[in-house]
């Protein structure tokens, strides 16, 4: 079965061939500039205590991360939205790999700007049984030092791919989380932090239950 990296390797060939390329460089230069702009360097990483916070998953259900830690550690996975690609194919490599964190006691969370409605949309589409949580405004993101606002140079961009990232998360701004992935004991500290803020890198499922493994075996989980 192909890695999330195969097939992220696969999509750029293909969005190569149908994107122009001045298109993509001005794609790529954003990114780079987010980079220099040390979005990402206050991030929660490894350590680091969560909050604790309440969101609503895709039934409305407001619950508190506590809730979820009660019965085991926590892989939270923050993605950008429904319209995002790359999201979508960690999302399905995420819900291949659901009966493995399931096995080990563990609850895979996602978490993401877009309203409920809108994430179930996402997870019927591609038949993910994943719970996803809510976070209007970015409000958990930016606590987590994880947000930006989409650039002026990009925002045409996504207009012409039919993205509309206002309508999707139900208010007014273009804030989005950079992706980012976490492994949270039930004491709400990080054993494991990916945080990258080029959006078509992510961490691999595989890896995940590896680094769970390793926690487990050290008693750190």
């Amino acid at each position: 079965m192909p890695t999330l990296e195969q097939k992220i390797k696969e999509y750029d060939a293909i969005k190569r061939t149908k994107v122009p390329g001045d298109v993509l460089a001005v794609m790529e230069g954003a990114t780079e500039a987010l980079r220099a702009s040390g979005l990402g360097q206050g991030a929660f990483v490894t350590g680091d205590q969560f909050p604790d916070f309440a969101l609503p998953d895709q039934h409305g259900v407001v619950r508190p991360l506590s809730h979820y830690l009660a019965e085991g550690p926590v892989v939270l996975n923050i993605y950008r939205g429904g319209w995002c690609p790359y999201c979508n194919l960690e999302m399905q490599a995420l819900n291949i790999a659901l009966p493995e964190f399931v096995k080990r006691g563990v609850t895979l969370l996602g978490l993401t700007p877009e309203m409920p409605t809108t994430v179930q949309d996402t997870l019927t589409a591609n038949e993910l049984a994943i719970t996803v949580l809510s976070d209007e405004g970015n409000r958990v993101s930016a606590s987590l030092g994880l947000v930006f606002e989409l650039p002026e140079v990009l925002r045409p961009i996504y207009e012409r791919f039919g993205i509309d990232i206002p309508a999707s998360n139900g208010d007014d701004s273009f804030t989005l989380p950079v992706p980012a992935t976490y492994i949270l004991g039930q004491d709400r500290v990080v054993r494991y932090h990916f945080v990258n803020v080029d959006y078509t890198q992510r961490a691999e499922p595989t890896q995940l239950i590896a680094e769970l493994d390793r926690l487990a075996a050290a008693g750190m989980l």
